[in-house]
């Protein structure tokens, strides 16, 4: 039996009519770029449907708020934890300064040199430092309109398609011509809708998850099988682009470091086992993350590290803090359960286990760590 996708492009035959854009698309296409929450999306991140009611200290330097009002996003932690006695609690939006509580905080997109590759590095602050960081504002306007760039590169190799790129996708998916040629038609016509109402709509939608965005909702169209086998190209075609992606045009990390200094910034680095070499790089940080929800592997190994670091660096008086980070995505907290991204809708912010596992606990407390008192120590250095 014939899916409907396959009645519309048969060995490359196009349905009369199937590429003009429809009011269906174009309904698609809003629900897709915009920020409006329902008051059900609302409820979602208001009422969490879990609590922590033990847990006294709450440490979130990693997460990312997305589009999701902060308001919602108090109400939240509120609920989830009811007996907080101490936190510190800040959003790190990509290459976005954002705001809370008397704390401003970001993620960065860099290029490290040495061992060429792009890396991330996440920036804290006082709020009231903020008001400073003109160079660093224009940097990070810089990074965040150069980032949104890829997906006019990633439709631009669909829509009129670089033959290697979308041959190596289709080699690793088994894409077959007929689907290749729905994604084009349907990637040409999200490209027609941003060129459309470009003026009207916020930078912060241009990001590489619209077109997933756009094809998840095709599923009652579709079903589930089809749309997976697309999501599966897609997701190929997105890592060929990204690792054909310049790196060139990003900032250095260490100008990024000098600029954060500057400012009396915090500086820690994420996922570290993501790019090994930044911790031998020897950059000017206050902190290392050891555990997050995607890179946990090493937890045990990289606080001995840390603790061998700071050992032989007795005569600093500023030692290098272990954290750990949740990287909450909001965003993913509002999906329908077929279009949410593997285990990112799980991830809560605050929620870092490892601070609680028994094993893990024996190395902290040998070296007098503990969230407490990184709370304490990182609220003291950002507030010199």
């Amino acid at each position: 039996m014939q899916s409907k996708a396959e009645k519309e492009i048969v060995k490359g035959e196009i349905k009369e009519n199937f590429q003009e854009i429809t009011q269906e698309d174009h309904d698609i296409f809003f629900k897709v770029v915009s920020f409006e929450l329902t008051p059900e999306q609302k409820k979602k991140i208001a009422c969490p449907d879990r609590q922590f009611p033990r847990q006294k200290s709450v440490l979130a330097v990693h997460w990312h708020p997305e589009f999701i009002p902060m308001e919602l996003i108090s109400q939240r932690i509120d609920t989830l934890y009811p007996h907080r006695e101490n936190e510190l609690i800040i959003p790190t939006q990509h290459n976005e300064i954002m705001e809370y509580k008397g704390f401003a905080g970001v993620e960065v997109d860099c290029y490290s040199k040495g061992f060429n590759q792009k890396v991330q590095i996440l920036l804290h602050f006082k709020d009231t430092n903020v008001k400073k960081a003109h160079t660093l504002k224009k940097m990070l306007a810089h990074t965040f309109k150069y980032r949104s760039s890829q997906l006019f590169d990633f439709m631009d190799t669909i829509i009129r398609p670089h033959t290697r790129r979308i041959e190596t996708a289709a080699g690793q998916t088994g894409a077959d011509p007929e689907l290749i040629e729905f994604v084009r038609i349907h990637v040409k016509k999200i490209e027609t809708l941003i060129d459309q109402h470009s003026s009207s709509l916020p930078p912060q939608v241009m990001k590489n998850k619209v077109l997933r965005n756009f094809f998840d909702c095709l599923r009652p169209q579709y079903g589930d099988p089809f749309i997976n086998r697309i999501q599966t190209y897609l997701t190929a075609v997105k890592k060929i682009v990204k690792a054909d992606f310049p790196l060139k045009y990003f900032f250095r990390t260490s100008e990024i470091i000098e600029e954060a200094r500057s400012l009396n910034a915090g500086i820690v680095i994420p996922h570290p086992e993501q790019f090994w070499p930044v911790l031998l790089a020897g950059y000017d940080v206050d902190g290392v993350e050891v555990w997050n929800p995607q890179s946990h592997r090493y937890t045990d190994f990289l606080i001995s590290v840390l603790q061998d670091m700071n050992a032989k660096n007795e005569k600093y008086q500023r030692k290098l803090l272990i954290l750990m980070g949740d990287d909450t995505h909001f965003g993913e907290k509002i999906k329908d359960s077929n279009s949410r991204n593997g285990g990112k809708p799980q991830r809560e912010i605050g929620v870092q286990p490892s601070w609680d596992d028994l094993e893990i606990g024996k190395k902290l407390i040998k070296g007098n760590v503990s969230r407490e008192r990184v709370i304490q120590e990182y609220k003291h250095r950002l507030s010199i």
